[in-house]
């Protein structure tokens, strides 16, 4: 919770440390928005135009999405073949005190968690694929609930669109890493000896003879990642359909208007006091709950979506707009849960069980990681408005 705070504070309070993380993000979007040169060529000029359908859908496997995880397949396999991924990580947690104390967790679950500050929840367990068949179980869930806790930086640029503060929303995503990290190991602590800590981590070396050959066979590996996402995510998507539609006609059997007992709208009752509890006003918090169980179910795409509607008609305080923004922040939804399972199955299929055994409670602790940062950050925000206004003060009275 520290290093949160800190993070916060760094973020908020210190306009480069925003710039940090903001040129980061933008050249990983840059990076990722390449792929659509290739993407236009194969689908044709309408390629562009299904992006956003798919995106407020929350199928990540648009043309875009899907070219770009080929494109950090590539990227992953041709840098993690020459062995300098690994040992940069290995290093910087062997040489460098301060992030063993404040992560004394193995190289690999430590990192992947990180890295989906800027990459996909699917794309960033590439960099570490070749260890997760040699994890514990309670690595795998440390490194589900690091995706399920942030947010690609490709999709920072559309939901900033919707008039959400971009500091927030980059602190948000900055601040959820080490809170994953916290939670996934309070909801499965590690029992058994870690195969792939910073002592006996030894790195693995592919059989390709070049950086073209390893080119083509990370564009080859993308094949089944995308299939498994995308069969994943119709059944998911599907599921909680049904799910919805039998409630809902359950309560319309016993006198209910339709749409009222969608699941929606039950979790967002249920979330009210939990928005209560992060520091929202009670009259908002009906308001606020809807929104977080609108991402629940659906996608935070949706519920930035009806967030910016809050926000344009003013029915919304700052601090309860700033709690969302937190809250909101991560791809902890059901639906997410097809897609980790799909893009995890064809990594390790091997780990298909245990992967299944996990993920609920994965996307559980990443939603609670997003709800102790909302906490965190409202109070790191109050205290750099309150700087605000006292510097102002003293500028005016000078």
């Amino acid at each position: 919770m520290g290093l949160q705070f800190l993070l916060g504070l760094v973020i908020l309070r210190w306009p480069l440390g925003q710039a940090v993380f903001q040129c980061a993000a933008d050249k990983v979007t840059l990076f990722l928005g390449f792929t659509d040169v290739g993407s236009e060529f194969v689908f044709g000029p309408s390629c562009r135009r299904w992006r956003s359908s798919l995106l407020r859908s929350g199928v990540v496997l648009s043309c875009s999405s899907a070219s770009a995880s080929e494109s950090v397949l590539l990227g992953r396999d041709a840098v993690g073949r020459h062995s300098s991924l690994g040992w940069v990580l290995a290093g910087h947690r062997r040489h460098h005190p301060p992030a063993r104390v404040s992560t004394p967790l193995p190289t690999s679950s430590s990192a992947a968690p990180a890295s989906p500050l800027f990459l996909p929840q699917t794309e960033a367990p590439l960099l570490i694929k070749p260890y997760l068949p040699l994890m514990t179980k309670s690595e795998l869930h440390a490194v589900m609930t690091g995706g399920f806790a942030t947010i690609a930086g490709s999709v920072l640029a559309a939901y900033i669109s919707f008039g959400v503060d971009p500091a927030h929303l980059i602190s948000a995503s900055v601040m959820n890493a080490p809170a994953a990290l916290a939670f996934s190991k309070l909801f499965y602590p590690e029992t058994k000896k870690s195969k792939t800590s910073v002592s006996n981590i030894q790195m693995q070396k592919g059989e390709e003879s070049s950086w073209l050959h390893a080119a083509m066979v990370g564009v080859t590996n993308a094949i089944p990642l995308v299939a498994n996402i995308a069969a994943n995510l119709i059944a998911f998507y599907a599921f909680i359909a049904l799910c919805s539609h039998v409630l809902d006609w359950t309560c319309m059997l016993a006198g209910a208007e339709e749409e009222v007992c969608t699941l929606e709208n039950v979790f967002g009752v249920l979330f009210t006091p939990l928005a209560f509890v992060m520091g929202v006003n009670w009259s908002e918090c009906g308001q606020i709950g809807k929104l977080i169980g609108l991402k629940i179910i659906v996608n935070e795409f949706m519920a930035y979506s009806a967030l910016s509607d809050l926000i344009k008609k003013g029915t919304i305080s700052k601090r309860a707009e700033t709690i969302a923004t937190y809250a909101l922040c991560g791809f902890s939804n059901i639906s997410s849960i097809g897609i980790n399972l799909g893009g995890f199955s064809a990594m390790a299929p091997e780990r298909r069980g245990d992967l299944a055994s996990v993920v609920v409670r994965a996307m559980i602790a990443g939603s609670c990681a997003t709800f102790l940062t909302a906490c965190v950050g409202n109070s790191s925000a109050q205290q750099w408005r309150i700087s605000s206004v006292e510097h102002d003060f003293n500028d005016t009275a000078v």
